[in-house]
């Protein structure tokens, strides 16, 4: 599938572009307010509803998927204020992780990634704007990532009610981290189902294909972790008046979860170095071994055509030409010759 890449050269830059594919019909928006008393869910909230998050007594999490109408996008942002280079940054689908403060909210700006039953990651991004009392997340199209932090919120499980919106981005980003390790994990199943376990089997050169493709795929999850953990590193240099300080500690956590997943692409990324490593040996291997066989048979060949040779010129008065043994002794001679080189090799342990 071709990437579509923004034109940069528009004639009215104010006018943002979607650059990814229409997954659905109509952008669908869930609102979630709520505090530590109260809980109210809109699954099927419109834009034409939406004022803005004016209740400072209540915690807001307004969900969009679907990227592909860029006017309602503008609207939205626009009655939150949001600048015009966060807004093409959200419809820009091949734009790398980045996390930029502005003086009302934090925006930041990342990928999730799922593997597939054809090998390939399915990658989408997300976009999320956090404020004082609220958090707008942005998805390409419908998944459900985010599940379990919808029932906690229902059901009123844990502390998620009790605390802000950057306690809510937390988990989102949590949710999003815990996709990459089922990723990785995947990556890692399929490796073993290569058939470079045992020495004695002999791999595909399919099965090399399939190494540098797992190659790539690793080292898109590492290029793109490595952003989420300098997001959290700057979280820890930097003081953001969005984030409480009660809820760093969270974030700490996150940039675990990165470096374990840093260590583990690392650790993939070198046992697939040596499978190549190993499929390479192999092949040179099972190679020595039949340019191995090809000169013992040739070896044995050369005395063998050697005798044949003399007894094949056209001299009239060769002695043993009229011998009546001459054709037996040439056989016997030919097959001991045979033989004791066979075991000369076989004492050489060429064989």
């Amino acid at each position: 599938m071709t990437k579509k890449l923004l034109n940069r050269k528009k004639e009215n830059p104010s006018i943002p572009v979607f650059t990814g594919i229409k997954y659905t019909d109509e952008l669908s928006l869930q609102l979630f307010k709520y505090n530590k008393l109260e809980y109210f869910e809109d699954a099927n909230y419109s834009n034409k509803k939406f004022k803005g998050f004016e209740e400072i007594s209540h915690q807001y999490w307004l969900n969009i998927d679907g990227l592909h109408d860029t006017d309602q996008i503008k609207d939205i942002c626009f009655k939150l204020g949001i600048h015009d280079l966060a807004i093409q940054d959200i419809l820009d689908v091949n734009q790398r992780t980045k996390f930029q403060e502005y003086n009302k909210y934090l925006f930041f700006t990342l990928k999730s990634i799922l593997p597939t039953q054809n090998k390939i990651l399915e990658q989408e991004q997300l976009s999320f704007i956090l404020g004082s009392n609220f958090l707008v997340s942005f998805q390409e199209k419908k998944a459900n990532y985010f599940d379990h932090v919808r029932q906690q919120l229902r059901n009123n499980k844990g502390i998620i009610r009790e605390r802000g919106s950057d306690y809510l981005l937390y988990l989102l980003l949590e949710s999003i981290l815990d996709n990459y390790f089922k990723t990785i994990n995947e990556i890692e199943n399929k490796i073993e189902n290569l058939g470079f376990s045992d020495i004695n089997i002999d791999p595909s050169p399919q099965s090399l294909k399939t190494i540098e493709l797992f190659k790539r795929q690793v080292h898109q999850i590492k290029k793109t972790i490595t952003p989420i953990k300098e997001f959290v590193d700057r979280i820890e240099r930097e003081q953001f008046g969005f984030i409480d300080e009660k809820h760093i500690k969270y974030y700490y956590e996150l940039k675990d979860l990165c470096l374990s997943l840093l260590d583990q692409s690392e650790q993939i990324s070198v046992r697939l170095e040596s499978n190549t490593n190993l499929y390479f040996s192999i092949q040179g291997y099972r190679m020595n071994q039949v340019m191995k066989i090809l000169t013992i048979v040739a070896t044995i060949f050369i005395p063998i055509t050697f005798i044949t040779g003399i007894y094949g010129m056209n001299f009239k008065y060769m002695p043993e030409l009229n011998w009546e043994l001459g054709y037996l002794s040439a056989w016997i001679l030919i097959v001991v010759i045979s033989i004791a080189m066979l075991l000369y090799f076989k004492r050489k342990n060429w064989f």
